[in-house]
């Protein structure tokens, strides 16, 4: 699967998501771009949506955030005012992450945004953790015929079912489950990274992490499972402050987070079994049959003579007991290698 000209089969796609993280003051945004493409970030993620295509300014008990989240006491229309990327912006800032070489694409959140996305040829569509369960915008969506990328944060298996359904029923196959915890930020403890593994054998489709805890354990630890997609949020600089300062990374971090990661690629390796020039080299250090004393022709080979030690230049160890009790037909020095052809 490829999303623009990255084969995510051969290397695991690292998103930067920018999400909130530009104080509402485009030079951040595109610093922050910048910021993402040094620390060697593949792609940049965008939030395609206004305070009025998420959610109506309604501050009754409905609409007021009281669920033990850092965004408590403000209420939803209040937090995406804050949070979200002007539409005017997207444009120039995809123009700009393409001149320096990096994917960008974004999360829609309605069928507009969608469309605003289209005319601008994105190469994606990420579906975020709170709309998995909007059937329609994620048909509408993967009728794009582009790779969607879904976060499974708060969905039932049944639920997650419904939306690669929904995929497939409009003809898309270009899915990516990302195993999320929907906790800002989540706890370690609460990232059970297996259920990526079963989401890949249950749906069959490419898995990553789209993750929100603190640190780079948990994205790590999720490419030795078999994630193909890391995504995790990005800041240029935690001063700037906003919604979703305190769980994202600042460049150093995001660096060490692709560094690790492409060692862990590295270490993941494939299965081999191949005797390289390098390991027959190395097993000149195993153990092997040496003689410990000096035998004269016609004495027995006895365990006292006779022993598995280091160097390897010697028969095997597996065949001591084969040569014990057998007369050596020549004269043999301690420290030499026993060979077939001392024994009678």
């Amino acid at each position: 699967m490829h999303i623009d000209n990255f084969d995510i089969t051969k290397k695991v796609f690292v998103i930067a998501e920018m999400s909130a993280n530009h104080g509402h003051d485009i030079n951040i945004a595109k610093e922050t771009i910048k910021a993402a493409k040094e620390a060697g970030a593949d792609a940049i993620k965008l939030q395609t949506y206004t305070a009025d295509t998420i959610t109506i300014d309604c501050n009754n008990e409905y609409f007021q955030v009281k669920q033990g989240t850092i965004w408590d006491g403000r209420t939803l229309y209040d937090l995406y005012r804050e949070a979200y990327t002007p539409w005017e912006w997207h444009e120039e800032l995809m123009d700009y992450a393409k001149e320096l070489g990096l994917i960008c694409f974004s999360s829609p959140f309605d069928k507009a945004a969608v469309d605003l996305l289209e005319s601008l040829n994105v190469p994606a569509y990420k579906i975020a953790s709170f709309e998995i369960t909007d059937i329609p915008l994620i048909e509408y969506v993967a009728s794009k015929r582009k790779p969607v990328i879904i976060s499974t944060g708060i969905a039932t298996i049944g639920e997650i079912d419904e939306a690669v359904q929904a995929c497939r029923r409009v003809g898309n196959e270009q899915i990516i489950l990302l195993k999320c915890t929907s906790a800002y930020p989540a706890k370690i403890e609460d990232a059970n990274l297996l259920t990526m593994k079963n989401l890949k054998e249950t749906f069959n489709v490419e898995v990553g992490l789209s993750d929100h805890t603190l640190g780079v354990t948990v994205p790590i630890v999720s490419v030795a499972l078999g994630a193909k997609v890391i995504e995790k949020h990005f800041i240029l600089d935690k001063n700037i402050g906003g919604p979703d300062a305190s769980f994202s990374l600042d460049k150093q971090e995001f660096k060490m987070l692709v560094d690790t990661i492409r060692d862990a690629e590295k270490s993941i390796g494939c299965v081999d079994y191949e005797i390289t020039d390098k390991k027959l080299k190395s097993r000149e250090f195993s153990r092997s049959l040496f003689v410990v004393k000096d035998v004269k022709k016609g004495d027995i080979i006895t365990t006292e003579n006779v022993k598995s030690i280091r160097p390897g230049f010697g028969l095997k160890p597996k065949h001591l007991k084969s040569v014990l009790g057998k007369k050596v037909g020549q004269d043999i020095a301690k420290g030499t290698p026993l060979s077939w052809s001392f024994i009678e």
